[in-house]
């Protein structure tokens, strides 16, 4: 993908999901652009990890324990994130489980865990995050997937999850679009993550690698360029939606 026109130096960014796959990169990326980034995730050694990686970079990297799915520490994330950095202005909203399977055969508490994980803990991190952003008239990014536009078999409870991110984020774009607040969600296809391996239906499991076997999937750092390429532009242009897939992907 082409490099952006425009420049994420020195801006103040969290990104949510950032402890592996797509979060990591974006955080690599954004750094290695001389961005400021909050590495926003449960897993501590993951981020200990990321920031170790990170050192060299023209920007900055700063681990920070949090849970998506806990309000309360969304909250205090989003307000130590200000705190350190003087300023909000792009908060990337990246964490996410699929744990795909049959309807009929569930275990729900897979369905509860994907609904707090990538939906309300979207909604609940916009919400802390957006009185900053409106300040800095910064930018939101909602990860979301081509299964926010097609559902599949197996896949349900995933797709209603990303179709959910999608409605959120169109509305949520009209109500802070005339704040100079911009919105951008990005919907990739089959990308080269841990994502799939946490799915429990072995029937499923095998599915999900067979279909990415079958293609040259994208990788993680070629979601990250997209995101650097949006978030990049003039304050007067918004790319509000990028669709992404492997060449090879049908549907």
């Amino acid at each position: 993908m082409t490099r952006p026109t425009g420049s994420v130096e020195n801006k103040s960014i969290l990104v949510i999901g950032a402890s592996s796959g797509i979060g990591a990169a974006i955080t690599l990326e954004l750094a290695g652009a001389g961005a400021r980034v909050a590495a926003g995730a449960r897993r501590r050694d993951r981020l200990a990890t990321l920031a170790e990686q990170a050192k060299g970079l023209s920007g900055e990297v700063v681990p920070l324990e949090l849970d998506v799915t806990d309000d309360a520490s969304i909250r205090s994330g989003v307000r130590w994130v200000v705190e350190r950095f003087g300023r909000l202005d792009v908060l990337i909203n990246n964490a996410g489980v699929m744990l795909s399977g049959p309807i009929l055969e569930a275990d729900t508490t897979e369905w509860t865990r994907m609904v707090s994980t990538n939906l309300l803990g979207t909604m609940l991190a916009t919400h802390a995050a957006l009185p900053y952003l409106i300040d800095s008239k910064g930018t939101i990014v909602q990860t979301s997937s081509t299964s926010g536009r097609v559902a599949s078999a197996g896949g349900g409870v995933y797709a209603a999850t990303k179709h959910g991110v999608n409605a959120f984020s169109e509305s949520l774009r009209q109500e802070v679009t005339t704040r100079g607040v911009r919105v951008v969600l990005i919907e990739p296809g089959f990308v080269e993550t841990e994502l799939a391996s946490h799915i429990a239906d072995p029937e499923t499991r095998a599915m999900a690698a067979q279909l990415a076997s079958s293609m040259r999937v994208l990788q993680p750092h070629d979601v990250a360029a997209a995101v650097h390429f949006a978030i990049a532009q003039p304050e007067h242009v918004a790319i509000n939606e990028i669709l992404l897939r492997p060449t090879d992907q049908v549907r």
